[in-house]
């Protein structure tokens, strides 16, 4: 069977300006606002003491990244815990584009464009006519990616990949699947601010892998109280 590492991470970058006002970022480049730069690093420290501390029969992490700022920044709060590994940015991992949506308010594009607004929210393809990205050729990058970077080492290694919301999202229903059993990709919330989804994996008898939920939505121990989201 070819080698592949030993389990795979998928963490939403922190919060930023955008997120705490509630505008679509897409693929703006907008960065990490006080409390993301402080959230990373609560993660970070997580991050690493669940999965690297605790796992000494783990000797490597891999560590890839959107070519967004967020994103990059997240993967750099978990390298510089680690003592400085090395990123990888990929632009297939970078957050799905909105098309002329990008960059504006929800609450603005509920009343500049309501029904197409509510067609979204409602899972029925409104931001479409916009030039967004379909949900299903988000998914298809992102589990080429995974495909790619999974298989470039072994199962003495862990892969990190610091990615966005709707990416997540997209590129785990296709991975595992559900896109098939439903096609709006309504079936997994977006994550919380600098949280994770684990994978593991399972060879298959005629040679083939799956790779299986093993958490979804993780974070450290203080994203479950209120200062998680105070303002610093």
């Amino acid at each position: 069977m070819p080698q592949h590492v030993r389990s795979i991470f998928l963490v939403r970058h922190g919060r930023t300006s955008y997120n705490a006002a509630h505008r679509l970022q897409g693929q703006v480049d907008i960065p990490l606002d006080a409390v993301g730069q402080w959230q990373v690093k609560q993660t970070a420290l997580a991050l690493k003491d669940l999965y690297v501390d605790r796992r000494p029969q783990v000797s490597r992490q891999l560590i890839v990244c959107s070519d967004l700022g967020r994103a990059r920044a997240t993967a750099q709060a978990f390298a510089d815990v680690l003592g400085g590994a090395e990123l990888h940015p990929d632009p297939r991992v970078r957050e799905r584009s909105f098309g002329e949506w990008d960059g504006h308010a929800v609450d603005e594009l509920a009343e500049r464009y309501p029904e197409d607004f509510k067609l979204w929210v409602d899972h029925k393809d409104g931001e479409m006519k916009y030039g967004a990205e379909a949900k299903s050729a988000v998914g298809e990058r992102g589990v080429a990616a995974i495909n790619d970077w999974s298989t470039r080492a072994g199962d003495d290694t862990d892969l990190y990949i610091f990615s966005h919301g709707a990416w997540i999202s997209q590129t785990l229903q296709t991975l595992l699947g559900l896109d098939r059993v439903d096609p709006t990709f309504a079936s997994v919330l977006s994550m919380n601010n600098a949280h994770w989804v684990r994978l593991l994996p399972m060879d298959t008898a005629d040679g083939g892998l799956r790779w299986r939920l093993m958490d979804y939505n993780h974070g450290p121990a203080i994203a479950d109280t209120d200062e998680w989201e105070r303002e610093r």
